[in-house]
C-alpha cells in the first residue's frame, strides 16, 4: 500500500508539470511543502543550463520564501577553476555545488571541503551515494547519438559509440563536446578511453569531429551541416517538447554513458554563507519527489526508485541503464588530465 501511495503522489506530480501556474518551471507548486523554517542565503555553484536554473529558481522561492538562494552557472571547467582560485583565499564563494559528474565529488571530499549530511531521501535513491553523507546524485544526464530523420535515413547514421568515430562515412560530418570544459563530455571521454584506448580519440580526429556546444551541433543538425553528434538526451528532448523538432536520440547499441551529476554541501568553515543547516533542507528538496519533479521537467531523468515516468519523450530510466557504458569515477578523477591531454593531442579543439 505504501509502494501504491507512494507511486500515485509521483504520478500526480508528473501530471503537474504540464499545468498552468505555480512556478516558471512549469511545475505545479500549488501543494508543495513550504519550507519557511529555512533562512539565510545559500549560493550554488552549478554546470545546469541557465534556461533550466531559471525555471528552478522560481519553483525554489516559492518552497523557500525565506531563504535567499542564489546560483552561478559554469560548465564543469570553469566550475573547478573557480574553485581552485577561491581556495587560495580559505574560502569558497559558494555553499553548495550541483555539478555534472561524481568524479569532482570525490576529489572535494578528498579535500576535506565536504558537509557530511545523512539524507532523510537516501534510502528512495535509484544511483550510488556517498555512504558518509558527503555527495548524493541529484538528476541523471546521459550522453547519446542524435541525428535529424528529414536529412539523413536510420540506415545512413551510426548507432554505436564506437561507429561514429570509426566509420569513415562519418568524416567532417560529426560534432561533439568538449571534454576540456564539459564535465559530461570529459565522463564521456574517459568511458570511451576505457572501452576503446587511445584510438578512439585517434579516430575521432580522423573524422575531423567538430567540438563545439550542443546548441550549434543542433543547429547543423537541423541544416544537414552535421549528420550526427554525440550529445546530451536532455537537449535533444527539450528541442523536441519545445521546437517540435524532428531531431531524434539514439541510445548507443554499446551503451549510453549515464552521468549521475552530485549535490553536496560545503564545510561551514569554508563556505560564503556557513548555512549548512539550510543546505542539509535544500538537499532533501531536491531529491524528495517534490524535487525530482522539477528536475524532470528540466528533461533530466529522476534519480529515485519509486519516480514513476522519464522525461518528455525519453526511454524509461531502467532500460537506458540496462545497457550502458560505464564510467570508473576513481579513474576519472585520478586521470582525468591524462585523458584530456590524450585527447587534445588526437582531436583539432578551436581555440575559444
Amino acid at each position: 500500500m505504501k509502494k501504491l501511495l507512494a507511486w500515485l503522489l509521483a504520478a500526480l506530480m508528473v501530471i503537474g508539470l504540464s499545468a498552468c501556474g505555480g512556478s516558471e518551471s512549469g511545475v505545479d507548486t500549488t501543494d508543495m511543502t513550504v519550507h519557511d523554517e529555512v533562512t539565510g542565503k545559500v549560493v550554488i555553484y552549478t554546470s545546469m543550463y541557465q534556461d533550466i536554473i531559471d525555471a528552478l529558481e522560481g519553483t525554489l522561492a516559492d518552497v523557500f520564501p525565506n531563504c535567499e538562494i542564489e546560483f552561478f552557472q559554469g560548465g564543469t571547467g570553469t566550475i573547478q577553476s573557480k574553485v581552485t582560485a577561491e581556495l587560495e583565499s580559505g574560502k569558497l564563494g559558494c555553499d553548495m555545488l550541483m555539478v555534472a559528474e561524481p568524479a569532482y565529488a570525490l576529489e572535494l571530499k578528498e579535500l576535506g571541503l565536504l558537509h557530511p549530511y545523512i539524507s532523510t531521501e537516501k534510502d528512495n535513491l535509484a544511483f550510488d551515494y556517498d555512504e558518509e553523507g558527503y555527495w548524493y546524485p541529484v538528476r541523471i544526464s546521459n550522453m547519446v547519438l542524435a541525428y535529424n530523420p528529414e536529412m539523413y535515413t536510420e540506415d545512413q547514421v551510426s548507432h554505436s559509440l564506437y561507429d561514429f568515430a570509426f566509420d569513415e562515412g562519418n568524416t567532417d560530418l560529426i560534432s561533439m563536446s568538449n571534454p576540456l570544459t564539459s564535465g559530461t563530455a570529459l565522463a564521456s571521454a574517459v568511458a570511451l578511453y576505457q572501452a576503446y584506448g587511445n584510438d578512439y580519440f585517434v579516430a575521432l580526429g580522423a573524422r575531423n569531429v567538430a567540438v563545439e556546444s550542443g546548441s550549434v551541433a543542433l543547429t547543423k543538425l537541423e541544416t544537414g551541416e552535421c549528420k550526427e553528434v554525440m550529445i546530451l538526451e536532455e537537449s535533444v528532448l527539450k528541442k523536441r517538447e519545445e521546437e517540435d523538432s524532428p531531431i531524434t536520440c539514439i541510445y548507443p547499441e554499446d551503451g549510453t554513458i549515464c552521468c549521475p551529476s552530485p549535490i553536496m554541501t560545503i564545510e561551514d568553515d569554508k563556505s560564503a554563507n556557513a548555512n549548512s543547516a539550510a543546505c542539509e533542507v535544500i538537499t532533501d528538496w531536491f531529491l524528495s519527489l517534490e524535487g525530482q519533479s522539477a528536475i524532470v521537467a528540466g528533461w533530466m531523468h529522476s534519480v529515485r526508485k519509486d519516480y514513476p515516468e522519464p522525461p518528455f519523450d525519453a526511454l524509461p530510466t531502467a532500460e537506458i541503464t540496462a545497457n550502458l557504458l560505464p564510467v570508473d569515477w576513481v579513474y576519472c578523477y585520478q586521470h582525468r588530465s591524462d585523458v584530456r591531454t590524450a585527447f587534445e593531442d588526437a582531436v583539432k579543439i578551436p581555440e575559444s
